[in-house]
C-alpha cells in the first residue's frame, strides 16, 4: 500500500522538488549493487543502499534488496554476497525504487564513481516515469585531486589510506555508501584545513571537474 501511495504521489507531481541544501555536508550518499555494468545492455539494481547527512552527521539511512526478475550470475553473488534465494522474496524493482526516489527528494547526490549509479538511478526510475532534481557529485574524481597519494582511488583503498574505520565489509550497498560518506566528510575537513569553510556541495563539484594538473597549480582554488 505504501510503495502504491507513493507512485501515485510521484505520478501526479510533474515538477521535481530543487534541492535545497548548498552545503556539502547535507546531501544523500549512495551506491548501487548490479546485475552488471550497463542497464543498456539489460542490466538491473539489485540492491540500494544510502546514507542522508544533514550539517555533516548522519540522519536516516536507506537500505533494500530489490529482484530484477532473472537470476544473476554466479559472479555477481559471488562478487556481492547476494544469492538468487535472497532475491527471490525481495520485493520488485518497481516498488524499491518508488520509494528511494521519495528518499532522494529535494537532495544532491554523491557516490563513488558516481556514473556508475546515475546510469543506474536514471535507468531505474525512468522504467517508472519517476525523476529527481539534485545532482551528482563523485567521491572518486574529487579523491583523485585531494588524495593524490593514494595506492588507488577505489573505495577500499582510499579508506584504509585515510584510516578511516570500517567494519571489513565492502560490495554491498549500505556498508559501501556509509564508507563514502566517511570518505567525503574526512576530504570536506581536509578542504578546511586547507581554509575552505563549510563548502558547498558545487565547490566539491568544481573539484571533481578540475583537470589534476591545472588543480595542482592553482595556488588559490581553496580559498576562492
Amino acid at each position: 500500500m505504501t510503495a502504491i501511495l507513493l507512485s501515485l504521489h510521484f505520478l501526479n507531481s510533474k515538477i521535481p522538488m530543487p534541492a535545497t541544501s548548498l552545503s556539502a555536508q547535507s546531501v544523500i550518499v549512495l551506491d548501487f549493487e548490479t546485475t552488471g555494468l550497463s542497464p543498456n545492455m539489460g542490466d538491473r539494481a539489485i540492491e540500494i543502499g544510502a546514507v542522508k547527512l544533514k550539517n555533516g552527521k548522519v540522519v536516516e539511512t536507506f537500505q533494500q534488496l530489490m529482484d530484477p526478475g532473472f537470476k544473476i550470475s554466479s559472479f555477481i553473488a559471488h562478487y556481492t554476497g547476494i544469492s538468487n534465494q535472497m532475491l527471490k522474496t525481495a520485493p520488485k524493482c518497481s516498488e524499491v525504487m518508488t520509494e528511494f526516489a521519495t528518499f532522494i527528494k529535494g537532495s544532491h547526490l554523491v557516490a563513488h564513481n558516481a556514473s556508475f549509479d546515475k546510469r543506474f538511478l536514471d535507468a531505474e526510475l525512468a522504467r517508472l516515469g519517476l525523476v529527481y532534481s539534485g545532482q551528482f557529485a563523485c567521491s572518486m574524481l574529487i579523491a583523485r585531486r585531494l588524495i593524490q597519494d593514494a595506492p588507488s582511488h577505489k573505495l577500499g583503498d582510499l579508506i584504509r589510506h585515510k584510516h578511516i574505520e570500517h567494519d571489513g565489509v565492502f560490495h554491498r550497498a549500505l556498508a559501501d555508501a556509509q564508507m563514502t560518506a566517511k570518505l567525503w566528510m574526512c576530504m570536506i575537513r581536509e578542504l578546511e584545513k586547507k581554509g575552505t569553510l563549510n563548502p558547498t556541495f558545487e565547490f566539491m563539484q568544481k573539484i571533481s571537474k578540475t583537470n589534476k594538473n591545472a588543480f595542482n597549480s592553482k595556488k588559490n582554488f581553496f580559498t576562492s
